[in-house]
């Protein structure tokens, strides 16, 4: 028995346990078996970027296998066709309130920006027109000053973890990895009305990062109807109280993010296929199409709505972005060359962008570490920095006049346009405050602006790119809810639309589109997304000629950039510390076995079927394993097989006898229980309960702590079992394919001793 434990390797092994230190590795072909092979902290940082020292709580694997045990195989015959239905129904319910509620949010989230922002606009360049520089200056700076405080406040007081995208924590979770206090009611509200506050106080981040964040939210908080913590015991809503279920209500929501964030539905799928699910299934692709189809509806009705001039100053900014359907997309085999330049360009400013932004973050880290009146100053010290930039610039530019051929009022005054007036005679405008003085979406609409080849002086676009790459670097890690595609975006279409004038009337393509090319191609160079990048510009533009070339800049900009660094997501990942499996396993683990590694790590702690509960206990306080392998020994032995044979009835998770103990559910002798006993007790919905008093709150009497517990109902009988000569790289795609926690390894050779 002895040898057995040491061939089955600690089944808490997360599904990251099998990465390894590249700074350690010396020969990627092979790697010491005592290496330390994950390179992570055991516990999550309390903010979106790595803050050293400010540990907040263990990291944990998820149970997305399902557990075959007789009580979830008995409650699965028992059901009829109707409970099955309304099992189905209610799963298809949850989605279609995930994409509306979402849907709802964000259309509340683009007509408070779009007001917020507006009207803070529209008085500046009043005060501005009127010579009243220092009022105007002092009124645009305050607010921001405001609009920041209220959510950099929020997040450092009430919700940590509302600040930042929530991209990575997301992508994290579906890869297998718990991550704490990521999805709670604290952190959706904080997310909203933070996200709000960031982007109407000009910062130099976007509403599309937490729109995913707050998807996954919604879909959190709805997949645990049936919690305590809300009061709501509704049977069936229990049933979605699993790791499984919640991993696709998740899921949908990240989707309809997405597709909120950039109308883009099918962009929305794509998105969560390619760059934050792990795992996938086709029941999945169409939950999740469904909801972003609901998210569509909704956005739609909502600008129905909003066109009869009920909202305000919305308009459609922040729904989608830039359409081009109208216009003639032109280009022949010579702009492939300046076509395949942007994309190179956006691989290299892409990674260039990856490395600086991990420098800074690691420096933030050092500032957020001293406590929250630092993360409070570094939030407010950037917004004062953003607010001067972007009120004094305009001022170095110099006015254009207005071209008459145009179709559109030159110059824009009291409204969002391509021409902001911004201290310039009438007739005339100022190129450069079309750009800073606008919201964020106004920005990229006026920048991917078609048939405007003389809009934007060479200068204008140069100082817009340099400022925006200095705010992208220093805004993102502040204390706030902020995404990265928004200020990719800008940066991009500025060296697009750069590299379009430079060409002139050597390129067919319009420097719109060119702008639209490099958005797309720095995107890709710092994320490294292709398909659902191109579908989401697709969408965006409105214009499926784009595609040809969309693919091809797509592709060049992140080959050019997976050449250099990791993209950004996986950067942050790792800044937070949460273990991440690859797609694909190291070379060197194709020279090892997972007989080695298990042989390497400390042996296994198994259990009989039948235990004492004082031998259950003791093994719960001195372990942190999570899963146990059940094994009897002396069983009647099959044909063929020596007497007195060991078998390995399954696996039994922590969790399971935590609830054990927690009911007391104990034998006053040794033997094994009938069906009917356990049934009487438990349900399998009773097993996927967390909540209630843990371990060390529990009070067991001498008399118990004497008494056994049969642990065969609540065994897991058909666990991913492996032989020992099986490499570790092919159990590495075994545990990402099928979203293992748990992998239980046997010997080769079978006997007396061994199963």
């Amino acid at each position: 028995m002895e040898e057995t434990s040491k061939l089955i390797p600690e089944p808490t092994t997360a599904v990251a346990d099998l990465e390894v230190d590249e700074e350690d590795e010396q020969d990627p072909e092979s790697n010491s078996l005592h290496q330390r092979l994950l390179g992570r902290t055991p516990t999550l940082t309390t903010n979106h970027l790595a803050m050293v020292g400010a540990k907040v709580s263990h990291i944990e694997s998820l149970d997305y296998e399902i557990n075959e045990n007789d009580l979830f195989k008995h409650d699965w015959r028992s059901r009829s066709s109707v409970q099955v239905l309304q099992y189905v129904f209610l799963k298809w319910t949850l989605v279609f309130l995930v994409g509306l509620l979402t849907g709802v949010i964000a259309s509340l989230i683009n007509l408070a920006i779009e007001n917020i922002a507006g009207f803070k606009m529209l008085l500046v360049g009043r005060l501005v027109n009127e010579k009243r520089y220092l009022t105007g200056f002092a009124y645009f700076t305050g607010a921001n000053f405001a609009l920041t405080i209220v959510s950099a406040t929020l997040c450092v007081v009430f919700a940590p973890t509302a600040a930042g995208p929530g991209i990575p924590e997301i992508k994290a979770y579906l890869n297998g990895v718990d991550t704490p206090n990521m999805f709670g009611a604290s952190t959706l509200i904080v997310k909203i009305i933070g996200s709000i506050g960031a982007v109407s106080a000009g910062l130099d981040l976007g509403k599309e990062g937490p729109l995913v964040h707050i998807g996954a939210c919604l879909a959190s908080l709805l997949g645990q109807g049936g919690s305590d913590n809300y009061f709501l015991k509704w049977r069936w809503l229990q049933y979605f109280q699993n790791d499984r279920d919640r991993r696709d209500l998740i899921t949908c929501g990240a989707s309809s993010g997405v597709c909120a964030a950039f109308r883009a539905p099918i962009g929305g799928v794509l998105f969560a296929l390619e760059e934050i699910a792990s795992w996938w299934r086709s029941a999945l692709l169409w939950r999740t199409f469904f909801s972003t189809a609901i998210v569509v509806v909704v956005l739609r009705g909502f600008m129905e709505y909003c066109n009869s001039g009920k909202c305000g100053l919305f308009g459609k900014g922040g729904l989608i972005l830039f359409d081009v359907s109208s216009v003639s997309v032109t280009y022949h085999a010579n702009d492939f060359l300046p076509v395949a330049l942007i994309g190179i360009i956006g691989g290299v400013l892409g990674s260039l962008y990856n490395h600086f932004l991990h420098k800074i973050l690691r420096f933030y880290s050092l500032i957020n570490e001293k406590g929250r009146m630092a993360k409070l100053l570094l939030s407010l010290g950037v917004s004062l920095f953003t607010s001067i930039c972007l009120y004094l610039l305009p001022f170095v530019a110099p006015c254009t006049p207005c071209d008459p051929t145009l179709d559109v009022a030159c110059p824009t005054v009291g409204q969002s346009g391509n021409f902001k007036q911004f201290n310039c005679p009438n007739g005339y405008y100022n190129d450069l405050a079309s750009l800073l003085h606008a919201t964020n979406d106004d920005a990229v609409r006026n920048i991917f602006s078609t048939s405007t080849p003389t809009e934007f002086r060479p200068i204008s676009l140069l100082i817009f790119f340099a400022l925006y790459c200095i705010l992208g670097l220093f805004t993102f890690g502040i204390a706030v809810p902020s995404g990265l595609f928004l200020p990719i975006i800008l940066m991009g279409s500025a060296y697009g639309r750069l590299l379009g004038l430079v060409m002139g009337s050597y390129t067919y393509i319009d420097q719109g589109l060119y702008a639209v090319l490099g958005a797309a191609a720095l995107m890709s160079g710092s994320m490294r997304m292709t398909v659902s990048l191109c579908v989401i510009f697709l969408e965006l533009t409105n214009n499926l000629h784009l595609l040809p070339i969309m693919m091809f800049v797509l592709l060049i900009a992140k080959t050019v950039g997976d050449a250099f660094n990791p993209s950004i997501y996986e950067i942050i990942l790792e800044l937070k510390g949460l273990p991440f499996l690859e797609a694909n396993p190291e070379p060197w683990m194709r020279n090892l076995t997972v007989g080695e590694l298990a042989a390497a790590k400390p042996s296994v702690v198994n259990l009989r079927g039948i235990e004492k509960v004082s031998h259950v206990v003791e093994v719960l306080k001195s372990t942190k394993h999570n899963g146990f392998p059940v094994v009897d020994q002396g069983v009647a032995s099959p044909i063929g097989m020596p007497e007195g044979a060991v078998e390995l009835h399954g696996l039994v998770l922590r969790s399971h006898l935590i609830a054990v103990l927690r009911k007391k559910w104990f034998l006053k002798e040794r033997r094994r229980t009938e069906e009917w006993e356990v049934r009487e007790k438990f349900t399998s919905v009773d097993l996927a309960r967390k909540k209630g008093p843990k371990l060390e709150e529990m009070v067991l009497t001498e008399d118990e702590m004497d008494m056994y517990i049969d642990l065969h109902p609540f065994t897991n009988t058909t666990p991913y079992t492996v032989v020992e000569t099986m490499s570790v790289a092919k159990a590495v795609v075994l545990f990402r394919q099928v979203a293992l926690r748990h992998l239980l390894i046997i010997p080769k050779y079978q006997g007396a001793g061994a199963f």
